[in-house]
């Protein structure tokens, strides 16, 4: 079945257009005649679009080079450079300029666009912008402030050597501010690209720009279309304008007091912790591409209404998230790809060789802004005492072009405010920002520079009678009880021995972009609304009443991305100097002891905390023992397992600050090998200072300290096993140093290799026990 549209030339000549064709045995002596119909022609334009991906990312993928720049040299490909498409294309339809062959793909495009501009706004929490400090406002209103009005002052120079030929005078002018706007303003969504691609999206730095980004985003947007606004009313008559500005008012004031309340009563209506109903989802959908034909039809550029609208939708579950889940994977996979290529094609290369005079004076002008904008970023960094090379870093990610601003040069070169030489210039440049500004970017900037000489963060190196600082994380509701019981071991008769504890509740971010830190000791409730994470907050609120002073204890909360939550952990760990990280492992248990559950996403947290905590961790593989509320005797077994090395000392620290607890019983078994022999390692004499410590009885009365010899690694796994039906928590190290027994044939049974040996013996479905186990890693050597 097929569709066809009969058009006219001068009442003269019709022309059939041609949606879907019979198949290529409609014509087997001609099988390319069924480019004639718009569906086979746009699915042949979306394959070698694809194709053309695919082979640029073989390529470009084993250097380093992001999926981006692949998109846009796919376009560059299928430009006037070698295939040239988009002018094959052009009259495969019919002869009539209006049935243009690249109509289908551009709206397809556009499209992509439009939605892709919709769930950036609808992820972007403006709200949280100034919750780090004035640096960023600071930067934010420089980088745009101050190349922008540099560059307006230099934008008349040599305007008397303008060619008539390449652009009128004014035309010229326009073009310029174009390139000064531009350069001087940062969108979002770029920024957000590349922290992401970068995985520091959560870091210190990635914050910063964040914030900085969002600044200068309401500057800059609101400065276009301002300027793109004026520019475009003088050449329309009055009536029009005013009618224009009637139809702007009249949808701001629809999006504001009429969208935005029914997003928020769509929210309300929606039962916490279940999905909004597909109706609204739809709802929604049509709402957007509405608001794109509304502001079209009143000469407004079409994603100004889907931007608006992703605006005052709230962010997050259940309305966002829905809409992300939706959407985004058909956006950015399917939409994007097609929408950057296409843009991309219409660069010419060879019209900047031969304009190359023309537009030279406006490749000064990109170039000043960028190096005044450089400058004023760098500035207020050195300043503030930020790292010349982190300062470097943030002034040129502030600096850097990618895809979002290809749109914005397709849409001014639409209107005619630039020439084909400057769009085919602009590409080029955003180009080789997206292959490059990464690459400078890890160069200049490595996350794990801020934990050097944090390395004696540990509970080995504290006074007896200091402060212990510990930062225990919830993920779930189960993982409440679970860290409230593990922290009361640590409880002592006034207060003796201070404990101070932080609690990060980590929150998966769902249809939003930012990520948000919340100290609830500043009262920042209006950031989230979620009765759960008030549950967390009043149980550790009571366990500062009962247990501990009223000031031992901060809550924080991190809506964040899942695969970047250690940055989160590693950050406040560092704010709030703790001596050690305690997390859930992933493996649940019941109160009774009854296996439930793994988390995969809670275990790739877990190790890369290993790889990088700034201080001591523990991960628990909690069943529920030493918490339950039934058990008749009224204290609780401890047991630390000592082979030698630094994680296990750790663990030794830890459970000898237990000790001061009435209602705990401590215990320290040594398992030792049967050929151990002295030696001048260093580990191996703190190893020996610490075991003569705890067979002093008048400095550890309350340990009970035993030896056991081994022989090799089956009669270490029995003898864990053994062990194990004695306690209600064992506290075990990760690793074991140069004295540990021979634990061949353990080793490759491992289900749970960051747990090291023990702790996966201890950890296993299969152990006929309902001990619990801390794995303890003191912190790596940087």
């Amino acid at each position: 079945m097929f569709m066809n549209t009969t058009t006219y030339i001068e009442d003269c000549r019709p022309l059939l257009f041609n949606i879907s064709s019979n198949g290529i045995w409609e014509n087997l002596k001609s099988p390319d005649v069924i480019f004639g119909y718009s569906l086979p022609l746009m699915e042949i334009q979306i394959l070698l679009i694809f194709t053309s991906v695919v082979m640029a990312h073989m390529f470009l993928r084993c250097i380093g080079i992001s999926h981006i720049a692949s998109y846009m040299i796919a376009g560059l490909i299928m430009g006037p450079q070698l295939f040239d498409l988009r002018e094959k294309s052009t009259w495969k339809l019919s002869l009539d300029p209006i049935m243009n062959g690249n109509g289908p793909l551009r709206s397809f495009s556009a499209c992509g666009f439009m939605m892709f501009s919709f769930l950036m706004s609808l992820r972007t929490s403006r709200r949280v912008v100034f919750n780090n400090g004035p640096l960023p406002v600071v930067i934010g209103i420089l980088t745009f402030i101050v190349p922008l009005v540099v560059g307006l002052c230099f934008r008349n120079v040599l305007d008397d050597n303008i060619n008539p030929h390449y652009m009128p005078p004014k035309k010229a002018l326009a073009e310029r501010t174009v390139i000064i706007a531009t350069q001087s303003s940062i969108l979002l969504p770029t920024i957000t690209y590349f922290l992401s691609e970068l995985n520091i999206l959560n870091s210190e730095f990635g914050r910063l720009a964040l914030s900085a980004s969002v600044i200068n985003d309401i500057l800059g947007v609101s400065f276009i279309v301002l300027a793109y606004s004026l520019g475009s009313y003088k050449n329309m008559s009055h009536s029009t304008a005013y009618i224009d500005l009637i139809a702007v008012i009249i949808f701001f004031l629809l999006v504001f007091f009429v969208v935005k309340p029914a997003a928020e009563w769509i929210v309300q209506e929606t039962p916490e912790n279940k999905p909004v109903a597909n109706i609204y989802v739809h709802a929604v959908t049509l709402t957007v591409l509405g608001s794109a034909v509304y502001t079209t039809v009143f000469h407004m550029k079409y994603v100004l209404g889907p931007v608006m609208i992703g605006l005052v939708i709230p962010e997050g579950p259940p309305l966002g998230s829905a809409l992300e889940a939706k959407y985004e994977k058909l956006t950015l996979n399917v939409f994007l790809p097609i929408s950057i290529a296409f843009s991309t094609m219409r660069c010419d290369i060879t019209r900047i060789v031969y304009e190359l005079d023309d537009i030279l004076y406006n490749i000064f002008l990109m170039l000043l802004t960028i190096a005044l904008k450089l400058v004023a970023g760098i500035a207020p960094c050195l300043y503030c005492k930020l790292p010349l090379k982190e300062s470097i870093a943030v002034s040129i990610l502030l600096s850097c072009k990618s895809f979002p601003e290809i749109f914005f040069y397709e849409s001014t070169l639409d209107d005619k405010y630039i020439s084909q030489a400057t769009y085919s210039f602009l590409i080029l440049y955003t180009l080789l920002n997206s292959g490059i500004v990464p690459v400078v970017i890890r160069s200049l900037y490595d996350p794990k520079r801020k934990y050097i000489g944090y390395q004696k963060r540990n509970i080995f190196s504290l006074k007896p009678n200091s402060d212990l600082r510990i930062l225990t994380c919830v993920h779930k509701p189960g993982n409440i009880s679970r860290a409230i019981s593990f922290i009361q071991l640590f409880s002592s008769p006034n207060q003796e021995f201070p404990i101070i504890v932080t609690v990060l509740h980590l929150v998966k971010l769902v249809g939003q972009i930012v990520p948000i830190l919340i100290s609830h000791d500043k009262k920042s409730k209006q950031l989230i609304n979620n009765s759960y994470i008030h549950t967390v907050n009043l149980a550790f609120s009571q366990l500062m009443q009962e247990s501990f002073d009223s000031e031992s204890v901060a809550m924080f909360t991190a809506l964040s991305h899942e695969k970047l939550m250690h940055e989160d952990i590693c950050m406040l760990a560092l704010d709030q100097t703790t001596s050690m990280i305690v997390v859930p492992s992933g493996r649940t248990w019941t109160i009774h002891g009854e296996f439930m559950s793994d988390d995969v996403a809670i275990r790739r947290l877990n190790i890369s905390l290993l790889e990088r905590s700034p201080c001591s961790i523990g991960i628990l593989v909690d069943r529920g023992q030493f918490m339950r509320k039934d058990k008749r005797k009224d204290y609780i077994n401890v047991c630390a397992i000592f082979i030698g090395g630094k994680d296990d000392r750790e663990a030794l620290s830890l459970v000898n600050r237990m000790k001061h607890n009435p209602k705990v019983q401590v215990a320290v078994i040594r398992l030792m090998s049967n050929q151990e022999t002295e030696s001048t390692n260093w580990d191996y004499i703190l190893d020996h200072e610490v075991i003569k410590e705890l067979k002093d009885p008048e400095s550890n009365k309350n340990i009970a300290y035993t030896e056991r010899i081994l022989t090799g690694g089956p009669e270490v796994a029995t003898t864990v096993r053994l062990l194990s039906e004695e306690y209600d928590l064992m506290v075990v190290g990760r690793n074991h140093g140069m004295s540990s027994p021979d634990f061949s044939g353990l080793l490759e049974w491992m289900e749970f290799p960051e747990l090291g040996v023990i702790g996966d013996l201890l950890a296993v479905r299969d152990l006929r026990s309902s001990v619990s186990v801390l794995i303890v890693q003191q912190r790596h050597q940087a």
